[in-house]
């Protein structure tokens, strides 16, 4: 999403940064951070984020309808440093180039063939690309064309089969759940829906190697960010099992918005966020990391 209110934001941000706690609660540990700059004009607002099976690469949309590779350099499992390619737009079904509104990319999925998979907020849909030089359409279903406005799918994940999940950042009310819609065999369906708790909003989710359901979520409170993940058992009908991974207090991170879910080398779940600066210097594009303890990443601790 894109916020609106950048000088308040950036005076809060700037006023208040040095405050920031050093803990998170919840059962993952932190694992480090890294601050990603560059000068090229279209570089920020980045809101969606796939990392490879190894944690060597990565590949990241902003919501200006661009998107960008590069491999991350590391050192004892930490980031270092970032090698990327150039930043490419992301054009539409005729291969033009998208206007802002229609062009608010926010949700990144990848097949194993390596098909890229984009959800949209401004006008709710899901675009796929098997190269970048156009979209292809995946059906509109009615439920899209109804969301929130600048609270449409913010998130986008894969399963193993290759059926895609999105859900909206906003559901409509505090009390109502957010819905999650399966796309499988050119079908959208809602299997299940995830409960709100507190004021925390829908902002990224993948599917992890161990087949679980993993949301990030975001909260601002006129002063700065708090961001949380959840995780779920995932079968074909319904969510259940849900733990608090972390959930950061107010200013401990920048904006984030984008999830990917990975194993590292010691077989622990390893969580890998990107922040959106919104183009706001007073903000970061930063990568965050949390590590899950190997009782929880083990599948055989499932109910």
């Amino acid at each position: 999403m894109r916020l609106r209110a950048r000088g308040a934001l950036g005076a809060a941000l700037a006023g208040c940064l040095a405050l920031a706690a050093a803990a998170s609660g919840g059962e993952a540990k932190f694992s480090g951070s890294f601050t990603w700059r560059s000068d090229d004009p279209a570089f920020g607002g980045f809101s969606g984020l796939e990392v490879s099976e190894d944690g060597t690469r990565f590949t990241a949309i902003s919501d200006r309808a661009a998107i960008v590779s590069g491999r991350f350099l590391r050192r004892d499992g930490e980031i270092t440093g970032i090698e990327a390619g150039p930043i490419t737009p992301l054009l539409d079904t005729d291969g033009k180039t998208q206007r802002q509104q229609r062009g608010d990319s926010e949700g990144l999925a990848i097949r194993a063939d390596g098909r890229r998979f984009v959800s949209f907020e401004g006008i709710g849909r899901v675009w796929a690309y098997v190269t970048l030089d156009k979209a292809a359409r995946l059906p509109r279903p009615d439920a899209f064309k109804s969301l929130q406005s600048n609270s449409g799918l913010e998130a986008l994940a894969i399963d193993a089969a290759g059926r895609l999940y999105t859900l909206p950042e906003r559901s409509g009310a505090l009390t109502r759940p957010f819905p999650v819609w399966r796309y499988d065999n050119g079908i959208w369906t809602q299997p299940f829906d995830i409960p709100r708790r507190g004021g925390f909003l829908a902002v990224g989710a993948d599917i992890g190697p161990d087949g679980r359901f993993y949301l990030l979520e975001r909260e601002f409170t006129g002063f700065g960010f708090r961001s949380r993940v959840r995780r779920f058992d995932m079968s074909e009908t319904a969510l259940s099992g849900e733990v608090t991974l972390f959930e950061s207090p107010l200013l401990r991170h920048d904006n984030l918005e984008g999830l990917a879910v990975w194993q590292d080398p010691r077989g622990h779940i390893r969580l890998t966020m990107i922040a959106d600066d919104n183009f706001n210097a007073l903000q970061r594009t930063q990568f965050v990391e949390y590590t899950v303890p190997e009782s929880l990443a083990s599948k055989s601790d499932r109910p």
